[in-house]
């Protein structure tokens, strides 16, 4: 008895002393036979053979399963495979908000699991703390949404419009709308082809057309230039 007392008490300081074990108890060991890679540096044959496999389109967009009787699973793999899966961590996302449940059907961890084994595999990839605090979001925990929004704003990659879309949306529900908007004519300037952020902002009121950018500024070089194409000859018609 006094041995097996003793092992709880290892086991609690242990588990005490370290936060992560903890978390690989309750949402699993992130080793898998297959990876897991990371998604953001991963172009070659590993994403293209889950993706096809596990992870088409209609799969994304909640259709069907194409592996799995249930759509979830084969997201499931995705982010077994890909832990930091982006577009699968949202898929999982829909699917719950869908389903109304925490944990889909077809899927072995929550969606709350699935975002602590995305962060812990990848701690600085920004969009996996914007995907989170969407979901904090969904689930009315506003405040801790806002501490994981601006963490991830902290670690968010360059001249990236898909970020600075989805950090946009998740202001627009905080309903702070001056970053929703600041957020907003960063994506679009960078070309991000989807109106649905602009839409929302001039339903609310909120939308105000970006300020023109600045004129290039003048250096004697490119003065000189111009000087020399305006009084460069004329190419002859013959």
């Amino acid at each position: 008895m006094k041995r097996f007392l003793g092992l709880l008490i290892g086991v609690s300081v242990l588990l005490g002393n370290n936060p992560a074990n903890a978390d690989e108890i309750n949402c699993g060991s992130l080793h898998n036979g297959f990876g897991p890679y990371d998604f953001r540096y991963q172009f070659g044959e590993p994403k293209r053979l889950v993706e096809s496999a596990h992870f088409p389109p209609y799969v994304e967009s909640l259709l069907r399963g194409r592996t799995a009787d249930a759509v979830g699973g084969d997201i499931d793999y995705t982010l077994r495979a890909f832990p930091n899966h982006h577009r699968a961590l949202l898929s999982m996302m829909n699917l719950a908000t869908r389903e109304r449940t925490g944990k889909p059907p077809g899927s072995r961890f929550s969606v709350e699991c699935w975002l602590d084994r995305a962060e812990r595999f990848a701690p600085d990839d920004g969009m996996v703390k914007v995907l989170w605090a969407t979901w904090l979001i969904k689930q009315g925990n506003k405040a801790e949404a806002e501490e994981k929004l601006a963490a991830g704003i902290k670690q968010a990659p360059e001249m990236n419009t898909n970020f600075d879309y989805s950090v946009g949306l998740a202001y627009f529900d905080l309903k702070r709308y001056d970053l929703a908007l600041a957020a907003a004519h960063r994506a679009y300037r960078g070309g991000f082809p989807l109106p649905g952020l602009k839409q929302k902002l001039m339903k609310a009121g909120q939308w105000r057309d970006p300020p023109p950018l600045p004129a290039p500024t003048q250096t004697p070089d490119n003065v000189a230039n111009e000087s020399q194409e305006k009084t460069a000859p004329t190419p002859s018609a013959e």
